[in-house]
């Protein structure tokens, strides 16, 4: 299996916002996540780091004034 489970980073904090992602797809203002059982996610965020071996995707959060 190839599915990861993803992050979102804030304020030095790692938290789980969804398991078994599939798909990752970019959307105008952040992502779309959906894992294997279809559950979707939006996330006003960007990708900061993959780590393939251990099943990880690691998000930051936008900020609200638009810079990265």
């Amino acid at each position: 299996m190839c599915e990861a489970n993803a992050y979102l980073i804030e304020d030095d904090q790692k938290t789980l916002v969804m398991e078994a992602v599939d798909t990752v797809e970019p959307e105008e203002d952040g992502l779309k996540l959906i894992n294997i059982f279809g559950e979707q996610k939006f996330l006003a965020a960007r990708i900061h780091s993959l780590s393939l071996v251990d099943h990880k995707i690691f998000l930051l959060a936008n900020r609200s004034d638009g810079s990265l």
